[in-house]
């Protein structure tokens, strides 16, 4: 199938962007959010002529905060919701909040003080009939999961955030009867996070319209599974291999590659394509429609997964067992495309990508990606060389599952050190040199999107790392400070950028 006008819907337009999570922005409290640093680095990336800002899922996440494995698919994480915002609103007095032990609970503390401060003054009081009308818009806009959600996590609370799968059998299963008493019984809970997730999306849209003033284009990710404890599953456990009891006997990963000798096992529940295929698909599709509220673009995570996914036995303890399925990625795609008025996508198409996979991106004509650090194993041929790279690609020098660049190079056992040098036509260089090398390369390419991740711009070690893939401790944390930006640095790389055409 040939590529067509309709597949043609990211902008491919020759520039530059930054990777950074918002919970990586900097500020007071345990995580960035969307208060006034995400205006400040909006501001950063126009001044410095960067067109896209990309960053990790959104949703919220469990305690391990990996943006992977949400508790929604829709959702937002509240812990990126600004306290600033609220204060500004006067919806907020910090100063009536005493100062518990973890920021997450002072979090949680200010926003039960403003939805009991809102609830008070804009209904019980009908002081502003125009907020009472763009909450009860949200929630009519979102009735698909809202009240789904809302309830799961108020029951998740309830039972000290046990899994659904360990509640009581009627919860559980969802009898009617149960959930009505829980509705009655949590009705306070359900009404804080609908108000939460009311405040995400409201500040969102103000940071989007300010990145849109800016030219900057938001640039999303969406993981191809959902976890096993979420409100997906457990609401609408027909989409997936699993049982009442949420039991499985697959489980979804990777296979032995570069970031595992055993491979990854992921966890996640296995998708039912024949009832997703009856259903004509219509859960990716609100899936898919909850992102592109959220961002100009979407990357889809393991892409590989829309051609095969690597089924797992659920008992094994390692990934190296599974085995690939293949699965009707090319129905949804048609259904999606045909039905939806506009689809961004982008292909996470790394790792073991198959000649069934690269036809399936290129049919849908799709932009996929190379990584700078995967490309100096010696062969001149390695497709990650930009040599090899192509304009619909979007290049990277590292991604968040990456080393830090400065850290990849400083270790020669992570790439061929002689091949790099005569590659890049400077033999012994210094680190410094090799940094300012990738870089050049990155921009240079001919690809149209070149994506620096903040680390990398700041040229920071292996210390600010985000994540390490296969492992569960230590991801996710880090923050950047602006004492970390150079000026020289940034002229620097904003003189490549004027070079190159970026």
């Amino acid at each position: 199938m040939a590529p067509t006008e309709r597949h043609i819907t990211v902008n491919r337009q020759r520039r530059a962007g930054v990777l950074l999570h918002p919970t990586s922005l900097p500020g007071p409290l345990g995580n960035g959010d969307f208060g006034h640093q995400a205006y400040r680095f909006i501001e950063f990336l126009h001044t410095h002529g960067f067109k896209v800002w990309q960053m990790l899922p959104l949703g919220p996440t469990h305690d391990d905060r990996s943006p992977y494995q949400c508790l929604s698919s829709h959702a937002g994480n509240p812990l990126l919701i600004s306290l600033d915002w609220l204060h500004d609103k006067g919806w907020l007095d910090a100063g009536q909040i005493a100062t518990p032990k973890t920021d997450v609970a002072y979090r949680a503390q200010c926003l039960k003080f403003a939805c009991h401060f809102f609830y008070e003054h804009f209904f019980y009081g009908q002081n502003n009939t125009e907020w009472q009308a763009r909450l009860a818009g949200f929630m009519q806009e979102n009735v698909a999961w809202l009240e789904d959600y809302a309830l799961f996590v108020s029951l998740k609370n309830k039972f000290e955030k046990r899994p659904w799968y360990e509640w009581p059998d009627g919860l559980r299963d969802r009898n009617a009867d149960s959930l009505d008493e829980a509705g009655q019984e949590l009705k306070a809970e359900i009404r804080q996070v609908i108000f939460e997730q009311f405040l995400f999306f409201s500040q969102w849209e103000e940071v989007r319209a300010y990145a849109r003033r800016h030219d900057v284009e938001l640039f999303g990710d969406l993981p191809i599974f959902v976890a096993r404890d979420s409100a997906d599953v457990w609401a609408e456990r027909e989409n997936f291999l699993i049982d009442k009891n949420g039991d499985m006997k697959f489980i979804a990963g990777v296979p032995p590659d570069a970031f595992s000798e055993t491979g990854q096992r992921w966890g996640n529940p296995l998708y039912d394509w024949d009832y997703l295929k009856a259903s004509k698909f219509d859960w990716w599709k609100q899936r898919l429609k909850s992102q592109l509220k959220l961002f100009d673009m979407v990357r889809i995570d393991h892409f590989r997964g829309l051609q095969a996914c690597w089924e797992i036995p659920q008992e094994d303890e390692t990934a190296i067992n599974g085995q690939w399925v293949e699965v009707p990625g090319r129905e949804m795609l048609d259904e999606l495309f045909d039905t939806m008025h506009r689809l961004p996508l982008v292909a996470e198409d790394l790792g073991v990508i198959t000649d069934q996979v690269i036809e399936l991106k290129e049919s849908f004509n799709l932009p996929g990606m190379k990584v700078l650090q995967f490309a100096f194993d010696g062969s001149n041929n390695n497709p990650h060389l930009p040599h090899c790279h192509h304009v619909e690609d979007i290049i990277y020098t590292g991604t968040h599952d990456n080393d830090t660049t400065l850290g990849w190079l400083t270790n020669a056992s992570n790439y061929n050190e002689a091949f790099f040098n005569d590659y890049v036509g400077i033999p012994h260089q210094d680190i410094e040199h090799k940094y300012w090398s990738v870089i050049r390369l990155a921009m240079s390419s001919v690809s149209f999107l070149s994506v620096l991740p903040m680390q990398d711009l700041l040229q920071l070690n292996s210390s600010s790392r985000m994540n390490m893939p296969g492992t569960t401790e230590g991801n996710w944390s880090w923050r950047f400070k602006w004492s970390d930006v150079s000026d020289s640095s940034m002229k620097k790389i904003s003189h490549f950028m004027a070079l190159y055409q970026r």
